[in-house]
């Protein structure tokens, strides 16, 4: 094919059917034949066919349910697409808005046998950090070809930076597990809280002193500081300063910036390779088709041009929904994968809610300033400063990887400090990947396309399109690519341009911020969305918080669909024992 092969079609993973489906999950619900008279038309209803959405259907049907999921988009997948965006290339596809895949549990890929449904994950190259004096530094996935790169620029760096990466994994494997569990609710002294309190601790166990002291320092320093401890050269340090900043409203220097870096180093593309980054065959609508085939295998009813417009609640409780059309539809189980705040004030409505609720939810930070540009080229640029003999395709090593425009931390602060000035950022940052030189299936042959995701317009911009000064912040950020890699402005045979206005309107990404909320030490954890309700659970029994701005999400994980739904069943077998 293309010397890229994606991860295996195999489902022989750990924690495939005793985490998803409870020993009397199937029980909980009654056959659909079986229940003439039923006060309900469904068991549950999902708002929103993204892959949280799709993922929460799909385990809802392997239960036994009857569900219904609800999209008010013409077609499932949400961030998770892939399109044909230019009517007279109806043969080039790029991923409209995420682009890579990395954060979703294997046990998840496993229970749902995504790969047998048509998933395929090709793993992401090397770094590529192209900088100002013409060289280029390379950072591989090997380590010590990593560390070969990099003495030229730093002996002292080259030796660090191994050690950084053990130590990085080192703390994403302790917090991993805690990705995977629902938070406690601190400070409450009920008996059941306090026992999830102790797994937490008990899951902490693992790390001495000098592993707390580590982690305190990660999750309140910045990521500049930290990187300042670890390395001289700012070459080094600036491939690391731009993955902290990636769909943040934050720039490097902010405390707590530090913690983005372990984020993203967390989880795995489905080989097994704990944080690492994949590009997903055909697109990451590829992702979204293999969960609908999952959810729609299972039995779950998916409707696609149909949204949601309230949320119906009867004492206290979900009742089911009433559509754009007026449609009333019924279900005692509503998830919603919506913006947290959509959810609360548009779909429920503060008069239903706790003052204290509302005012929390209105709090919670939803800032963005991304704009994801999307190229088809007639062929692949090579990369200044990078001696590589290209394969027959014209691929190098790294058109397999990103390359990060920002060539310090402090080239990257000063972006964000021009946003939040209220001008664009003259000298924007950006991770550039080209999919199309491990997937072969996006464009036609000889030709390939090009993904974007740049940082920063004012986030105040979702407020109206803006669209002459987004496309002049592309050019920028184009010309800026184009210093390294010759010829790329003149390959260019189409292009698409994203910006804040686009990403709310059409996604409903409130503030244009892709992680469905700021991962600020503020909003994560038992904080996120709100304090008390990080539990996936909402103050009106039955609605469930499946969106990204719940805890596990901020990427394409799935875990904030998995869990709702784990609660849900929870909740049910209460009422049912």
């Amino acid at each position: 094919m293309n010397g890229s092969q994606p991860a295996p079609a195999t489902s022989d993973h750990e924690g495939v059917r005793s985490p998803f489906l409870p020993r009397r999950a199937r029980s909980l619900f009654s056959p659909a034949k079986a229940r003439p008279g039923a006060s309900s038309d469904y068991d549950a209803i999902i708002i929103g066919a993204g892959h949280n959405g799709l993922i929460a259907a799909a385990l809802f049907a392997q239960a036994g349910a009857h569900v219904l999921v609800l999209e008010g988009r013409e077609k499932v997948g949400g961030c998770t697409d892939t399109s044909t965006p230019w009517p007279e290339h109806p043969d080039f596809h790029v991923s409209t808005y995420s682009y890579v895949a990395g954060l979703m549990p294997r046990r998840i890929i496993a229970a749902l046998r995504l790969y047998e449904h048509g998933l395929r994950i090709y793993p992401l190259g090397p770094y590529s950090v192209p900088l100002p004096d013409g060289r280029c530094l390379v950072l591989p996935d090997d380590a010590r070809a990593c560390r070969d790169n990099i003495a030229p620029f730093s002996p002292r760096d080259a030796e660090a930076w191994v050690r950084y990466e053990e130590w990085l994994g080192r703390l994403a494997e302790v917090i991993w597990p805690l990705f995977l569990q629902v938070p406690p609710k601190l400070g409450s002294s009920a008996p059941s809280d306090l026992l999830d309190l102790a797994k937490v601790a008990w899951r902490l166990r693992r790390l001495d002193v000098r592993g707390v002291a580590d982690l305190t320092r990660l999750f309140t320093a910045s990521a500049a500081e930290l990187l300042d401890h670890w390395f001289e050269s700012d070459a080094v340090k600036a491939a690391p300063a731009v993955t902290s900043a990636i769909g943040s409203w934050a720039g490097p220097y902010a405390s707590g910036t530090a913690y983005v870096l372990l984020h993203l180093s967390m989880g795995d593309p489905g080989d097994g390779h704990v944080g690492g980054w994949g590009f997903v065959r055909g697109g990451m609508g590829g992702l979204a088709a293999a969960c609908r085939r999952a959810a729609e295998l299972a039995g779950a009813e998916i409707r696609t041009g149909e949204r949601v417009e309230r949320i119906l609640v009867q004492g206290e409780r979900a009742a089911g929904v009433v559509t754009a059309s007026g449609a009333q539809v019924h279900a005692p189980i509503v998830v919603s994968t919506v913006h947290p705040r959509a959810t609360a004030l548009k779909l429920i409505g503060r008069e239903l809610l706790p003052d204290e609720y509302v005012a929390d939810i209105e709090r919670f930070k939803s800032r963005g300033g991304a704009v994801k540009i999307n190229l088809a080229l007639a062929r692949l640029p090579q990369l200044v400063g990078v001696d590589e003999r290209p394969d027959d395709r014209g691929v190098c090593s790294y058109h397999r990887g990103s390359i990060e425009l920002g060539p310090s931390p402090r080239y990257v602060q000063n972006a964000f400090d021009q946003a939040v000035s209220g001008q664009p950022a003259t000298h924007p940052i950006a991770d550039a990947t080209f999919p199309s030189a491990s997937d072969d299936s996006l464009m036609p042959p000889g030709l390939h396309c090009m993904s974007i995701f740049a940082q920063w317009v004012p986030w105040q911009w979702v407020d109206e399109p803006h669209r002459a000064q987004v496309e002049a912040f592309a050019d920028r950020v184009i010309a800026h690519y184009a210093q390294t890699l010759p010829g790329l402005a003149d390959a260019i045979l189409a292009r698409q341009v994203i910006g804040p206005y686009d990403l709310e309107t059409e996604l409903g990404l409130v503030g244009g911020n892709v992680y469905g909320g700021e991962l600020s030490v503020d909003q994560m954890f038992h904080m996120r969305p709100v304090p008390g309700y990080a539990d996936y659970r909402t103050p009106i029994n039955g609605v469930y918080n499946a969106s990204a701005g719940a805890h596990g999400g901020g990427g394409v994980s799935g875990i904030p669909g998995w869990q709702a739904f784990q609660q849900a069943m929870r909740d049910r077998k209460r009422r049912h024992t």
